[in-house]
């Protein structure tokens, strides 16, 4: 069973879809029981990091989230709440990925805030990538990013480098949306399925 964690953000739905493309009837829930004994966790969201953490602190899914022991894919939010701290909304997050969330500060006037549309990616190091070649076009929306560090699998160009994926333990996350990306964001998440 492919779990879509239900929480207080948007673009959940395309994610069901995007699952349902590749063959799987996903279920949307917030049950810690159903999270604790899926096969997959999907941590999907767009939307504000404060306000996100602090409905996950509420109904208790933080901790639920910090402890799952099977493959968790963070998207886009979710990766950014995965990480320590965020400077959207200065709030603490769930702690899985040692790394700061940060916001774009171009100092160039041609790179705007957010980052909207397509752009590649490069330095690809995880199963997660399987058959996907370097500088492949994937899709985001974002204003806010995770500086390159320990845990980065993948890295994105755009005021400088920064972490296009991570990966710690049974966690996995990408800053852009993989069920907005075409065919090599559905062979990214066919790819996280099938681990």
């Amino acid at each position: 069973m492919i779990a879509i964690v239900k929480y207080n953000a948007g673009n959940i739905y395309s994610v069901y879809c995007a699952c349902q493309r590749l063959g799987y009837e996903p279920v949307i829930t917030d049950d810690v029981a159903t999270l604790q004994s899926a096969d997959k966790v999907i941590f999907p969201g767009v939307g504000d990091a404060r306000a996100a953490m602090d409905y996950l602190n509420q109904v208790g899914l933080s901790s639920v989230i910090r402890g799952l022991k099977q493959p968790v894919l963070g998207i886009c939010v979710g990766m950014q709440l995965l990480c320590r701290h965020s400077e959207e909304g200065d709030v603490d997050c769930l702690g899985v990925f040692d790394a700061p969330v940060e916001k774009f500060r171009p100092t160039d006037p041609s790179f705007k805030v957010p980052q909207m549309g397509w752009n590649t990616v490069q330095s690809l190091r995880s199963p997660l990538f399987a058959d996907v070649a370097e500088q492949s076009y994937v899709y985001y929306v974002h204003s806010y990013r995770v500086p390159v560090c320990a845990d980065t699998i993948a890295q994105t160009d755009y005021c400088g480098a920064y972490s296009a994926a991570l990966h710690r333990d049974n966690f996995y996350a990408t800053q852009f949306h993989p069920e907005k990306s075409g065919s090599v964001g559905e062979q990214i998440l066919k790819n996280f399925l099938a681990l």
